[in-house]
């Protein structure tokens, strides 16, 4: 089986949610809904060559923070996976990271229990050389203590999103970008390429759309399909590692979600989602 660190990281990147500029930054943080969801995880695919026939799960997620406190996003996961020979794996990933309003700085920690043993643990900050400087500096205390630098542009999680969004408005359909979130102990650097579907108007929403989300009526909301592929750069690969899909909503809220792995796809369906106190910049 895949490591579930692993398994779930296009998870963690996403909703967390370049080179985008402070002007662009402050456009869509307007956008951003601090709030709390749950999400429900399920198999979907299981493809030929697959050892994977269930999975079961949920993952709650709550993101808060404003441009000038900073953006806080905090995240648990746990999931059930039994492959074909009946073996079932308990995993449970921890996640927590802050990252600065402006993108100097981000701080990140996650921990990864697997069968209630707890296993890898990931604590660590990275400091730009200047808002909309290309060098990132990251220092890691855990697993091991150590220093390295990372060649931009480079986004955070939370800019990431930011600038997704920023495109999605402006009409773009396509973003590529270096993001880095701290996984993979702390040294991985994904390059990305997300395409962004014809935009969804408020009120034109599925009949299937889920009872949370009709509750806090996100159909009132512009929203876009998109699809991100996660890209290897230390080996260089031209397909995917993972390519997960969803739709984005104009505040930061996602739902339909699917992350692909090649064997198998997993779907996560929104089952809660509550919007929290915004603290206004002073």
């Amino acid at each position: 089986m895949l490591s579930a660190k692993r398994r779930w990281l296009p998870v963690l990147v996403f909703l967390a949610g370049w080179g985008v500029s402070h002007e662009a930054d402050a456009l869509a943080a307007s956008h951003l809904a601090p709030h709390r969801a749950i999400y429900e995880m399920s198999l979907g695919e299981a493809r030929s060559g697959s050892s994977i026939s269930a999975i079961d799960g949920r993952m709650v997620f709550e993101f808060t923070g404003s441009e000038c406190d900073g953006y806080s996003l905090n995240m648990r996961m746990v999931t059930q996976m039994t492959d074909s020979q009946g073996e079932t794996n308990l995993s449970d990933l921890r996640s927590s990271t802050w990252e600065q309003g402006n993108g100097k700085k981000f701080r990140f920690q996650s921990a990864q229990y697997v069968n209630d043993k707890l296993g890898e643990v990931t604590m660590g900050r990275a400091i730009r050389d200047a808002p909309e400087g290309d060098t990132v500096t990251v220092r890691l205390s855990q697993p091991a203590r150590d220093e390295l630098d990372l060649s931009g542009p480079i986004l955070f999680p939370t800019q990431h999103s930011l600038a997704l969004i920023d495109r999605a408005v402006k009409g773009k359909t396509v973003f590529q970008a270096k993001v880095y979130d701290g996984s993979e102990k702390g040294r991985k650097v994904y390059n990305t390429t997300a395409f962004i579907g014809k935009k969804v108007s408020p009120g034109s929403e599925d009949a299937n759309i889920e009872k949370a989300a009709k509750e806090r009526k996100l159909s009132e909301l512009p929203s876009w399909p998109v699809s991100i592929g996660y890209f290897d750069i230390a080996n260089g690969d031209l397909t995917p590692s993972y390519q997960i899909d969803f739709r984005l909503y104009e505040n930061g809220v996602s739902r339909e979600l699917l992350i692909d792995y090649g064997e198998f796809t997993v779907q996560g369906r929104l089952s809660s989602l509550e919007y929290l106190k915004e603290k206004k910049c002073k």
